[in-house]
């Protein structure tokens, strides 16, 4: 679906590999609207899984994709880019305001703050305190983002305020699979902290008394939230809500606390939630396409209030 109406006869011939009625509508469902979905299933499996084992890692509801700071990093990578370009050589800035550039830059900027964190976590006994390290990184990262800000154009703000409202909608092909393989990754990495994650649920001590090693899950779950959250930034932008949300509808749904189970119902809801939100921003039949920041909370946050609400009431 899309600003263009295509009937469903088409799209299906265009998908299993025969000739549209119309090359353009062959060219708007391959090039554009293919290449969307499958972005928005990744960015949707991505996020909530790794909202999911930030909650269970932190024992805080409130912890999402972003709360180690990576997303911040991103930020300021993109933004040393777009609100900063213009202090450096003009072959330079090119390359940097280009597409790629600004992916680099957001890998980047949450690879920067990734290894400060892995640094401070090998410190530190105590998991609250890396969560407050992650805070004081965004803080941090923050203040020189808006120090950018100040000294910027209102053209260079306009662009940069257009990155943090999230797109998915612009990824190539081979954009798609850089994207894909990382995703894939940080998912393969998430499955092997499943069962320390049922062991955490009871405390860091009952898991240690279990003889899990600490060190050793804390680091696997650094890297796979990393990897999961960091890329996505990286090509999408800073998709708010679903990463925080997804994981409290798995659980109010399926009603369990096993990470087996909620890791295979996140990957759905979240990859769900994603495509409803992209239909719903690209207003079919209007000519304009909305913010996916935006309808990720409109659409989410009532959904997940009614469905507390409503457990609650059942209760």
């Amino acid at each position: 679906m899309g600003q263009v109406a295509i009937p469903m006869k088409e799209v299906f011939k265009s998908l299993l590999g025969s000739q549209a009625e119309k090359e353009t509508w062959e060219y708007i469902i391959m090039n554009f609207r293919l290449p969307k979905a499958i972005a928005a299933i990744l960015v949707g499996m991505g996020l909530s899984v790794s909202g999911l084992l930030m909650q269970t890692f932190f024992r805080n509801p409130m912890a999402g994709p972003y709360v180690l700071g990576l997303s911040s990093g991103s930020s300021l990578g993109v933004a040393f880019v777009l609100l900063g370009a213009g202090f450096l050589p003009s072959f330079f800035s090119e390359f940097l305001l280009s597409s790629y550039g600004i992916i680099l830059a957001s890998c980047l900027g949450s690879l920067f703050v990734l290894l400060m964190i892995l640094v401070v976590s090998q410190r530190l006994r105590d998991t609250m305190s890396i969560l407050i390290v992650g805070l004081m990184f965004s803080s941090f990262t923050g203040a020189i983002v808006s120090v950018f800000s100040y000294f910027s154009s209102a053209e260079q703000l306009q662009k940069y305020t257009f990155w943090s409202m999230g797109s998915i909608g612009n990824l190539s092909w081979e954009s798609i699979m850089i994207l894909s393989v990382s995703v894939a990754f940080g998912l393969l990495l998430s499955l092997l902290t499943l069962k320390p994650l049922d062991a955490l649920l009871l405390g860091e001590n009952y898991a240690k008394s279990m003889g899990l090693n600490i060190k050793k899950a804390r680091l696997l779950l650094i890297l796979a939230t990393s990897i999961l959250a960091g890329s996505i930034t990286a090509f999408a932008g800073p998709i708010a809500f679903v990463g925080l949300a997804v994981p409290h509808l798995s659980k109010l749904i399926f009603q369990t606390s096993s990470h087996r189970i909620l890791f295979t119902g996140t990957l759905f809801i979240g990859a769900i939630i994603m495509l409803v939100c992209d239909t719903v921003s690209q207003m079919p039949g209007f000519e304009f396409t909305l913010p996916i920041n935006a309808i990720t909370s409109i659409i989410g946050a009532p959904v997940v209030v009614w469905l507390i609400v409503s457990k609650k009431s059942m209760s």
